[in-house]
């Protein structure tokens, strides 16, 4: 049987298609193999370096690769956290004849954080809460959109700075599957299945010493289930208001567009058909993304959520700013555009090369402004932005590690 190299097109690796894929991955020696920071799996992977990206090459069975590769394609096109399918290889043989795994190649998201490594990096105060929002929010979209995992833990999620904040991303979808609607037994399942495997790495983690000995792993895990009904409630659940109190259907919106989300839809029912004094609200189609995808409409940026929300906000000040010197502030479009010319851009080319894969454009401006913010209380004055970044380029960011690719060290 022939090898079988089938590419995502426009995303094709080429320096890949040469590598030796009649060998198992477990014995490949080649000069592009890069040891990086990963979770545990239960299957061989290796990483490659093509250029100046880097591609996750998992071995595994024929239809279970397929079915992955499938998958997590139809994930991204849902645009939920993913990472990137970029092409499969079937029909492996070694040069004896025997049949060896296919190999599913992913390419490795930019910025992106196994939990260790942020263990590692932060220590575990206030890290177990953050890793735990980042998996429920992600957990609520999937549900929202009718996948179930059934594999969510700590080894298989990817993190993401996000302004204070942390984003996960599915990196495994072996288990996935896409139900519409999807059962309520199977949503069950799926949360209590990331409890316990959430409370298991935790556990490992302790167990290793390299959580604090006072660390409430059971508190962990059962804020991960009590957080993810709550915000599945707030998303999905039915209120009830007066029907002479529409503007409470307003409020709800808002609340969603605060957590994030954005409403597509709404279903609204009277007590009766002659107009009963009660109504229901239901929102029936829900997507994250709210703050995201208004920056993307004001000036082309795609960050991920919370960084948006900072950046909306820092837009609304250059607005009041304008306002106040110019005498009157420009339309909300004129508003993001000279933002982006005249504030973050120049800042992002501001950085040195050596420190630009520190952090992501969008994560680096939000420190940028908590720093500024440090040093005006400070000053009890304003300081600038060009002042604040020469502060931030000397004191915080030339200390920060590598994050665009991490490395296993």
């Amino acid at each position: 049987m022939a090898i079988r190299v089938q590419f995502v097109p426009g995303r094709e690796p080429p320096e890949l298609l040469d590598l030796a894929w009649g060998a198992p991955l477990a014995t490949w020696d080649d000069d592009r193999l890069v040891d990086m920071a990963r979770g545990e799996s239960r299957h061989v992977v290796r990483f490659v370096r093509d250029g100046e990206r880097v591609y996750a090459l998992k071995e595994t069975a024929p239809a279970d690769a397929e079915r992955e590769y499938s998958m997590l394609r139809l994930l991204a096109v849902e645009r939920l956290p993913v990472v990137e399918a970029v092409g499969l290889v079937t029909g492996r043989q070694s040069p004896a004849g025997d049949h060896l795994g296919a190999v599913l190649i992913t390419r490795y998201l930019d910025y992106s954080l196994p939990f260790r490594y942020l263990l590692g990096a932060e220590g575990g105060s206030l890290l177990g809460p953050r890793l735990v929002d980042a998996a429920v929010v992600l957990l609520t979209r999937l549900h929202l959109d009718g996948f179930y995992w059934g594999d969510c833990s700590l080894s298989n999620l990817l993190f993401r700075r996000d302004a204070g904040a942390l984003t996960a991303h599915l990196v495994d979808a072996e288990t996935a599957e896409r139900h519409r609607p999807l059962p309520e037994g199977l949503r069950q399942s799926d949360v209590e299945l990331a409890r316990e495997n959430v409370a298991g790495g935790l556990l490992d983690l302790h167990a290793e010493g390299r959580l604090e000995i006072e660390a409430d792993v059971a508190g962990l895990a059962d804020a991960l289930e009590e957080r993810y009904r709550l915000l599945w409630d707030e998303l999905t659940g039915t209120h009830e208001v007066d029907a002479a109190e529409r503007h409470l259907i307003d409020r709800r919106i808002r609340r969603l567009n605060e957590l994030g989300f954005d409403v597509g839809e709404l279903v609204v029912e009277r007590d009766s058909p002659g107009g009963g004094a009660r109504m229901r609200v239901t929102p029936v189609l829900v997507e994250e993304g709210h703050h995201s995808g208004e920056l993307r409409r004001l000036t082309g940026l795609e960050v991920q959520e919370n960084q948006a929300r900072r950046l909306l906000n820092d837009i609304a000040a250059f607005g009041a700013y304008l306002g106040r010197t110019e005498g009157r502030p420009p339309p909300g479009a004129l508003v993001a555009a000279r933002w982006l010319a005249e504030v973050y851009e120049p800042i992002v080319a501001s950085i040195p090369d050596e420190l630009l894969g520190r952090l992501e454009p969008a994560e680096l401006f939000h420190e940028l402004l908590e720093h500024r913010y440090f040093l005006s209380m400070n000053a009890a004055d304003e300081v600038d932005n060009a002042t604040a970044l020469v502060s931030y380029l000397e004191t915080v960011l030339q200390f920060r590690p590598e994050e665009r690719v991490v490395l296993d060290e």
